[in-house]
């Protein structure tokens, strides 16, 4: 229903300027015994008709030239045939409409030569007629001048309308654009958490089979393995800190600090609470050590889950919950706040956290709820724990 609605919405014109058309070829073939009917025979009338309105169609490839062809077309058919124009009583609000089309330009310019173009066909069309008078010439010409006019009048009002459709769709780009930013920002930052992660593993590999090496006897076959073991481990971490520096951005501080998890959200709600936001913690289930990587993402869910409830929900009050099940985690940040979304242009930190649950396989809900705002998360935890 609402394809068709579309449809109609943008086509209407089109369908009323092709009904009235219809309506003028039937006036003059119906009408054939009458004094007043064109002397020309149909041949000439119905084509010559279709011809005058066909330029309308294509107004908005051609918004100046395709009204301005009617009147330019309604002269040169009137030179050979006075009765064809005003005859018809459909063609007059074509009439109309093509000179309002012409006041309603976009350039002030374009308007006023179509005025002269209105002027200049209507005065010939009406001039052209036999035993015209004084006040024919003056009369007629004068309702499509009004017509023009009134086109000319709404022209500031279509520019603002134009103005303002062109503001929201940059909006909505400006929205895209950030949007993408802040996934790729996020993105970014995780993969640098993971390899900073993956590095640190690496490191203690190699440094496991080192001691192991030195252990055994320099000459024996273990020895040569585990030495070339640690040669590649070494080599692929020398690589994983040459790609974890060209990732880190010249304005980032290298961290030399352990990478945080959920031990470290004691410090973490002290902080918001010292920013303003007072915030409690509950945890459901038995806690238990996560894989790193989830660990890491999950403090930095509840990060960004209290960093929005601080500058944007305006809340008095926060609370974390965070359930441990067997095969998952559960994260819920719940404020007394209204929250912000990624609509808005305030929730570039919902879309990161999106993005990091999406990674791991996770789900992630976020929006008002019993009076204030609920962020959800959970990620499913596989592989071997530590």
């Amino acid at each position: 229903m609402s394809a068709y609605r579309s449809v109609a919405q943008k086509y209407w014109f089109d369908v009323l300027i092709a009904a009235l058309a219809i309506a003028a070829i039937l006036e003059v073939v119906t009408a054939r015994d009458t004094p007043a009917t064109p002397t020309h025979s149909l041949w000439f009338a119905v084509p010559a008709i279709a011809i005058l309105v066909l330029p309308t169609f294509f107004r908005r490839a051609f918004p100046f030239a395709a009204p301005a062809a009617y009147w330019v077309l309604a002269a040169a058919i009137a030179f050979v045939n006075w009765q064809l124009i005003p005859f018809p009583e459909s063609l007059f609000p074509i009439g109309l409409a093509t000179s309002f089309l012409l006041g309603n330009q976009r350039k002030a310019w374009q308007a006023f030569i179509g005025l002269l173009v209105v002027v200049f066909g209507i005065v010939v069309v009406v001039y052209e007629i036999h035993g015209h008078t004084t006040e024919q010439l003056i009369f007629i010409p004068t309702d499509f001048v009004i017509a023009w006019a009134a086109g000319f009048a709404l022209r500031g009002r279509s520019e603002q309308a134009e103005a303002a459709e062109l503001r929201a769709a940059q909006a909505e780009r400006d929205r895209d654009a950030a949007a993408r930013i802040a996934v790729a920002e996020e993105r970014a930052r995780i993969a640098r958490e993971l390899h900073d992660v993956v590095a640190h593993a690496v490191g203690v590999m190699v440094l496991q089979v080192g001691a192991v090496r030195h252990s055994l006897p320099q000459d024996g076959d273990d020895a040569v393995a585990l030495r070339r073991v640690e040669r590649t481990g070494r080599m692929a971490l020398a690589e994983m800190r040459r790609l974890l520096g060209a990732m880190r951005r010249d304005g980032d501080d290298l961290e030399l600090a352990p990478q945080p998890g959920l031990d470290h959200l004691n410090s973490l709600l002290e902080e918001t609470t010292r920013a303003g936001l007072p915030v409690a913690l509950h945890v459901d289930g038995e806690p238990f050590a996560l894989p790193q990587a989830i660990d890491l993402s999950a403090y930095r869910i509840v990060q960004e889950g209290l960093t929005n409830a601080l500058k944007h929900s305006h809340a008095a009050h926060a609370d974390v919950t965070v359930r441990y099940k067997p095969d998952e985690i559960g994260i819920e940040v719940r404020d007394d706040g209204k929250g912000s979304s990624p609509s808005d242009g305030l929730g570039h930190g919902l879309i990161g956290i999106r993005e990091r649950v999406t990674i791991f396989g996770g789900e992630m809900t976020a929006g008002k709820e019993n009076g204030g705002f609920v962020l959800r998360t959970r990620l499913p935890i596989t592989g071997e724990r530590p």
